[in-house]
């Protein structure tokens, strides 16, 4: 269970990154159900200014002895440097060695590297800086084309969004699917994307507007088991069709037929842990229409049928005959 989350901050810390912890971890949100997290921001100074990379200051208000009693310590991303704080490392070090789990954003795999922590384990960075910490760190399976690698417990993740993703994907595995849920519907932000990292490698950033589609895709989450048509999500964005497919790929990096396939494959696994329903009646509630097409989706985005995810997963009630 998930109760104490530490950031560990260091000299020229990238503030966005750090936000990412902040938003996940570190908002009070019980009274929407997600589980209370202590959050800690730490620092080989207490009360010490620390440079951010962009020029601010940040201040962290704990002692780095304070890791050693958190269930996850998190480490943003910092400026790529060839030494980092030797008392920072111990930390996580120590930190590992006692079984906590640690989770980097972007650069920072590099710090759990130096750290002695991904050696002979799987991780992955920003595309950008692959070589480098490959180079670096030779013993380290390197993943480049992911958003994130969840090794057990040591989780990294690629570039900035990544970290967004891969803090959902931590609070999913360990405070369940509601709370994952809760937390990425208040961020505006998919509770799971598809794809790797290679789809934005060297590629433009979209244009930015002020229609963004974010009240679609609620919408979209609250009704899937609606026969949704691309023309009926433009009628209700109001956009024409072909506007609409493009400001779609651009805020989702993926199809409008996709999108909602995962959306609907994450709701069918939410039910699977939490209720009593058969997989004829989830793949109902969630659109499919039927238990054969849940299975094909299900097992293409999970790689397991959903009778054996819920066997794993699913809380220990006696299920309706009739399951498949």
């Amino acid at each position: 269970m998930l109760k104490t989350v530490a950031a560990v901050l260091i000299d020229d810390v990238a503030p966005f990154e750090f936000g990412v912890l902040c938003e996940v971890f570190g908002i009070d949100r019980t009274e929407e159900g997600v589980p209370h997290v202590d959050f800690l921001v730490c620092g080989e100074k207490p009360g010490k200014p620390l440079r951010t990379s962009v020029g601010a200051m940040l201040t962290p208000s704990e002692s780095l002895s304070a890791v050693a009693g958190a269930d996850l310590v998190a480490v943003p991303a910092a400026t790529i440097r060839a030494d980092y704080p030797p008392a920072v490392l111990e930390a996580l070090s120590g930190a590992a060695a006692r079984g906590a789990t640690l989770i980097s954003v972007c650069s920072g795999a590099f710090i759990l590297g130096a750290a002695g922590l991904l050696d002979g384990r799987r991780c992955t960075t920003h595309w950008r800086h692959v070589d480098e910490l490959a180079e670096r760190f030779p013993k380290a399976l390197l993943d480049p084309d992911v958003l994130f690698v969840d090794d057990g417990d040591i989780v990294t993740s690629a570039g900035t969004a990544a970290g967004i993703d891969a803090c959902l994907h931590l609070v999913r595995r360990e405070l369940g699917s509601a709370a994952a849920t809760t937390i990425a519907r208040r961020m505006v932000v998919p509770p799971q994307r598809d794809g790797g990292q290679r789809q934005y490698v060297e590629l433009p950033i979209p244009e930015c507007s002020a229609d963004s589609l974010a009240p679609v895709l609620t919408w979209m989450v609250d009704n899937l088991a609606v026969d949704h048509t691309v023309a009926g999500l433009a009628r209700r964005a109001q956009m024409s069709e072909r506007t609409f497919a493009r400001r779609f790929v651009a805020e989702t990096g993926t199809t409008p037929h996709r999108w909602l396939s995962m959306q609907r494959v994450l709701h069918a696994r939410r039910l699977l842990e939490e209720t009593r329903l058969t997989v004829e009646e989830i793949a109902d509630q969630c659109g499919f229409g039927s238990a054969a097409l849940l299975r094909h989706h299900f097992n293409r985005v999970v790689g397991v049928a959903p009778k054996d995810y819920r066997r794993t997963f699913g809380r220990s009630f006696e299920v309706h005959s009739g399951q498949s």
